[in-house]
């Protein structure tokens, strides 16, 4: 196994987990009449957790890009 193949497997873990660690908004529930706090602030640990899941996601892209290109 290669650096690039590692690196995307840990990076494909941390990105499920940091994706499935996060809060869930109301999805369709809005379409049908339930209420839509769409406008709402992210603070906290909950910032965090996004900010983890974006730089998780860049580096799982770039790896699976490397791979590709080389």
């Amino acid at each position: 196994m290669s650096f690039l193949s590692i690196l995307q497997f840990i990076s494909a873990i941390l990105l499920i987990a940091a994706i499935l660690l996060q809060q869930r908004g109301t999805g369709l529930g809005s379409a049908f009449g339930g209420e839509g706090n769409i406008y709402r602030t992210v603070r906290g640990l909950e910032r965090t957790l996004v900010i983890a899941t974006v730089v998780l996601a860049v580096v799982f892209f770039g790896s699976a890009l490397a791979q590709v290109v080389l």
